[in-house]
């Protein structure tokens, strides 16, 4: 049952299933001086009267217990007879439990009982741990109480050499860290309370700097081992397209990325980069042209969409950027006519097409590139790890690997999530975006709001209406799309206004259609679910209504409304939510008004739900920790991170003696390689 309910197998994994807090058996409380604020207490006094009260299944044994302050009443359903034998009338005994009370007096039921005599004579902790089980477990009889008693008997096992160091002494020094065999003994059963925060502190410092070490690891190996095509030289193309066709100048931020990646591809060893940028802030130019260097070198480049709408939007944006340069660009998507088709894996098959933009289709094995030399990810966390990985093998020597992401992550996040990338930021949008006025507004505002929309209209804008769900849903109170859709008609009736609509389920060729009808201005209005979050780019779109805006988290409310302000108009995004909208909905919803940073919003949502729901954060396990919390514990990740880089710019391998055994601790965990593939 622990194997497949708690995934604790070994000893080991036994001490690493912390407590989730400790019950204080310090203090003794007088009875008087119980109150309802209180969870778990323990009070001493004498039993003076015990008896059986009820019949069958309402029989329960009561006892009384009294100190100089009052009376506790103690309350037992099951093992009466035992408990009948165990206590005597007159007894003194210290009582330990979780309180309740019933018509204003304290009760406690099931409680804990020692009498004064054997617990002066017992050593017991003081602190009682408290472990996480499942309800399975406890139905088994297995509770946290149970766990306690297990991990008891395996410290009566174990001694300082069954739990050896592995941080080298000066760190212990430095940090004032306790040994490893502290630490893990203190955790479970502290011997006070500041012993327990001092083994906490060690084993988070551990946790966090294994893994920063780990990833640093992997990205020297990369660096050192790593086989990539050379691209030497920027040439004619790029030349030509930077001097003469580019049709906006490149921001600071854009041109250093460019810089990096012109770094990376030069030096014989394989590019894995991660690009991550605010929505808006200019990434896919400078995908386009760091695939123009590929193409310089003579190598051909592609880019890997989420969406067929996406994929889309690239094709035609750099079909029409690149027509001047007489450049041939080529598509393939799920959707793909069986004609165009064979004539596009042809062209990439023989190289006469140069850059190649797909979904999920380019990693299918009949792709065959004739030089591959740069692959580009876009909105890489819809991808997972073994789809990106296929890329890979698609030339001899691995493609250049550039991911894109326009979630914009925590530094606290990429550092853990990407520590074993090199990673690059575009920390600034190009000039004459103006900002979006972000709006909270309640339902009974809808009618000022849809005036607004209408003004709008007038001017020639093109509006937005988001909703949650596809169809009603009796657990969740929102308006679901069909129904928003009826009504947003009600408000703006044909043939006065035109009105699209995008949803998951629609086929390819409907979402194309109707996505093409609103890009092409014949249509005012689009409603549609999430489906827009990505791909959508319409500069005429002035107004993004998200409704029942509570439903959406912090990172997609910010990605759908980057969704305008896209064109040189004053663009704004109106977030509707029902009356009775709950304290972190309200806080998520304050957010955006208050800002369109992508990065100050990214590290809200990191306070407010926690690493292990942010949007666009890997795919691989990166952030699950023991008893760490990238949150809480960011002071002592940015420090470990420093000791880890430190300790690799003299150690690259883990050579030195001193050394040896965090190498013999990071080859164990990983089943025996210390070595992965980066993807």
């Amino acid at each position: 049952m622990l194997k497949k309910e708690l995934q604790i197998f070994t000893f080991e994994d036994l001490l690493s299933h912390f407590p989730y807090k400790h019950l204080d058996k310090t203090s003794v409380q007088p009875i008087g001086q119980i109150s309802p604020s209180m969870e778990y207490v323990q009070v001493r006094g004498f039993i003076v009267s015990m008896e059986i009260v009820g019949e069958r299944r309402a029989r329960r044994l009561v006892a009384q217990l009294r100190d100089r302050t009052g009376i506790l009443e103690l309350t037992w359903f099951q093992g009466i007879n035992w408990v009948q034998k165990t206590l005597a009338v007159g007894g003194e005994y210290l009582a330990f439990g979780k309180l309740g009370f019933f018509l204003g007096k304290p009760q406690m039921t099931h409680p804990e009982l020692e009498s004064v005599k054997d617990a002066s004579a017992s050593a017991k902790p003081s602190m009682e741990p408290v472990y996480p089980v499942t309800e399975k477990l406890k139905a088994r009889g297995l509770n946290g109480r149970a766990i306690g008693k297990l991990t008891e008997q395996l410290f009566l096992l174990l001694d300082e050499k069954q739990i050896p160091e592995i941080l080298p002494a000066f760190f212990l020094e430095k940090e004032n860290l306790c040994s490893r065999w502290q630490a893990f003994k203190q955790v479970h059963f502290p011997s006070s309370p500041e012993a327990y925060q001092q083994a906490v502190y060690r084993l988070k410092f551990e946790e966090l700097f294994t893994a920063q070490l780990r990833l640093g690891m992997l990205r020297s190996a990369r660096h050192r081992f790593s086989r990539g095509v050379v691209f030497s030289k920027v040439g004619d193309y790029f030349n030509d397209f930077f001097h003469q066709y580019l049709p906006f100048p490149l921001t600071g931020a854009q041109k250093r990325v460019l810089k990096e990646i012109r770094q990376d591809t030069g030096t014989g060893r394989q590019m894995n980069r991660l690009l991550q940028g605010d929505v808006g802030s200019g990434k896919t130019i400078v995908a386009l042209m760091a695939m123009l260097i590929a193409i310089d070198n003579g190598f051909q480049a592609c880019i890997m969409a989420p969406t067929e709408i996406l994929a889309r939007q690239h094709f035609d944006n750099f079909s029409a950027m690149l027509a001047p340069l007489e450049l041939s660009v080529g598509i393939l998507t799920g959707s793909t006519k069986s004609a165009e088709r064979k004539k596009t894996l042809a062209g990439i098959q023989d190289g006469s097409l140069k850059i190649i933009i797909g979904t999920h289709a380019l990693i299918e094995d009949v792709v065959q590139f004739s030089n591959l030399g740069l692959a580009v990810i876009d909105e890489q966390h819809k991808f997972g790890v073994a789809q990106r990985a296929k890329l890979w093998g698609k030339h001899a020597i691995p493609p250049h690997m550039l991911v894109m992401t326009a979630t914009p992550i925590p530094r606290t996040l990429a550092m853990t999530a990407y520590g074993d990338l090199d990673y690059s930021v575009i920390d600034e949008l190009p000039p004459g975006r103006t900002p979006i006025l972000t709006v909270h507004r309640l339902d009974d505002a809808r009618p000022q709001v849809m005036d607004f929309i209408k003004s709008e209209i007038k001017l020639g804008r093109q509006i937005y209406f988001i909703f949650p769900l596809i169809e009603a849903s009796e657990k969740m109170q929102y308006e679901d799309l069909m129904q928003g859709y009826e009504n947003v008609k009600a408000w703006f009736p044909e043939p006065q206004y035109w009105i699209s609509m995008v949803h998951g389920r629609m086929t390819a060729d409907q979402k194309e259609m109707n996505m093409r009808r609103f890009v092409n201005r014949e249509t005012q209005i689009m409603v549609g679910t999430t489906v827009i979050e990505v791909g959508v780019n319409v500069p005429n779109a002035s107004v993004m209504v998200i409704e029942s805006a509570e439903k959406f988290g912090l990172s997609q409310l910010h990605q759908l409304r980057g969704r305008v302000g896209r064109g040189s108009e004053k663009s704004y995004c109106i977030l509707l939510s029902g009356s009775q909208v709950g304290k972190d909905a309200k806080d998520r919803l304050g957010v955006m008004c208050l800002t369109n940073d992508g990065f100050k919003i990214a590290e809200k949502d990191l306070d407010l739900r926690g690493p292990g729901d942010i949007q666009g954060t890997r795919q691989s396990g990166a952030l699950s920790f023991r008893i760490a919390d990238l949150v809480a514990d960011r002071a002592i990740l940015e420090k470990a991170k420093i000791y880890a880089e430190d300790l690799l710019g003299i150690d690259p391998d883990l050579n030195l003696e001193v050394n040896i055994p965090l190498r013999q601790f990071l080859k164990a965990e990983k089943g025996g390689t210390l070595w992965g593939k980066i993807s």
